[in-house]
């Protein structure tokens, strides 16, 4: 009899935690038409196949190497992992399939290189970008995983970032800050006396549908970082967590929308889509411990600081078309410095030192590997094929040919 009560709640983890791990999977599709409403018609193509091909790359390279760097025989609270073998066997008093545990993890690491895309779109080669993501999704983030997740350094001193507002979200924006610096803003984005001109998306009901997508894929990105459900304790934890997650969204969305009438007078969509995905980024960090009324805080809190993040970073000259640096950076750095104000084991000094080694490690190897492109292949596209747009220099077809795109011949 005990032993068909462990089977049933080692097969009950399991399934919980490929459903988890399929509704992030999910969100891959939200990112997607996130991008693809956020750019201008011309470069839609363009970004689609990005994120097909980044998810691809993502889940080879974090089965080849990527796991292993993160998760296998390393030593705890080291520094450098180990390097190890395959995937392995299955302990035997693993609390869910190893498989499944690989299947959670590996869309984790294609939310990471999903960030990168929106950052620098409408102005960066496919092909640079795709080696980039071998870099990150088999190297880079494997490397900060272990330090965290995979029981390093920061693990042991006691670093709390529950889903990853750090792990994931912070680190897939300070990849594609340092891709933007290196980059440049896109044409006519600048003036030269520091005016700001906009530069509308094609699709804004693609880009809702997007956000939704994400809104609804977050409930397995939180939930599922719980890894049980089959015990009255981790249940009811899910519970709550789930709810915190959807409460910060709401209350991000709305901020956001008030923050806007009261800035310019009018309710810019896209911000208050923005203004949701910051409300969750913000609670990743630790959807637990906060009761709802708090949750609602801080999403009240990332709604908000959103917009002036990309007000500021725009008078900055960091163009990123679809605001991922504010959304996933800054609002990722709010989740992980909340956290003590509700979970009594976390303090801020710990915190403050996980965001500067995840943060720094991750800028600094991405600025290397970007430089390292720009000066041998090259890493944006000319100032002819950038007015033409993506989509004809790299893909080849329009993503709405009933359209008439801007040629220069």
């Amino acid at each position: 009899m005990e032993n068909t009560i462990i089977e049933l709640k080692f097969s009950l983890d399991t399934f919980y935690f490929l459903m988890s791990g399929i509704l992030v999977m999910w969100m891959a599709a939200g990112f997607a038409m996130l991008e693809a409403g956020l750019v201008r018609s011309k470069n839609t193509t363009e970004i689609l196949t990005k994120n097909i091909a980044l998810y691809s790359i993502a889940c080879t390279m974090f089965l080849l190497i990527g796991y292993n760097i993160m998760y296998v025989d390393n030593v705890e609270g080291g520094v450098i992992p180990s390097f190890g073998g395959l995937i392995g066997s299955q302990a035997a008093d693993a609390d869910h399939s190893l498989e499944s545990d690989f299947f959670f993890q590996v869309v984790f690491v294609a939310t990471a290189m999903s960030i990168v895309s929106g950052a620098v779109a409408e102005r960066m080669k496919l092909w640079a970008f795709l080696v980039f993501t071998v870099v990150l999704t088999g190297l880079i983030y494997p490397i900060e995983g272990y330090w965290t997740w995979g029981g390093g350094f920061l693990s042991e001193l006691g670093f709390v970032d529950f889903a990853g507002s750090a792990i994931v979200h912070a680190t897939g924006a300070a990849a594609a800050l340092a891709g933007v610096i290196l980059l440049g803003a896109r044409k006519g984005k600048y003036g030269k006396n520091g005016e700001i001109y906009p530069i509308p998306g094609s699709n804004l009901p693609l880009a809702t549908l997007g956000t939704f997508i994400l809104w609804m894929g977050w409930f397995g990105f939180n939930g599922g970082s719980q890894l049980l459900i089959s015990d009255k304790e981790n249940a009811t934890a899910v519970g709550q967590i789930l709810l915190n997650t959807n409460a910060a969204a709401a209350m991000g969305a709305i901020s956001a929308l008030f923050l806007c009438k009261l800035l310019w007078g009018k309710a810019d969509l896209t911000m208050v889509l923005n203004g949701a995905l910051a409300g969750l980024v913000v609670i990743t960090a630790d959807p637990l411990s906060p009761s709802p009324l708090i949750a609602c805080l801080f999403g009240l809190l990332g709604g908000s600081l959103v917009i002036l993040s990309i007000v500021a970073l725009d008078k900055a000259k960091i163009d990123d078309p679809v605001g991922a640096i504010s959304v996933h950076g800054v609002c990722g750095i709010l989740g992980v410095v909340l956290v003590p104000v509700t979970n009594a084991e976390a303090n801020i000094m710990t915190q403050l030192i996980g965001l500067l080694c995840i943060i720094g490690f991750v800028f600094i190897a991405s600025f290397i590997v970007w430089a390292i492109l720009k000066q041998t292949m090259g890493i944006r596209v000319t100032e002819e094929e950038e007015l033409n747009g993506m989509d004809q220099h790299d893909c080849g077809i329009d993503a709405y040919p009933e359209f008439v795109s801007v040629r220069s011949n």
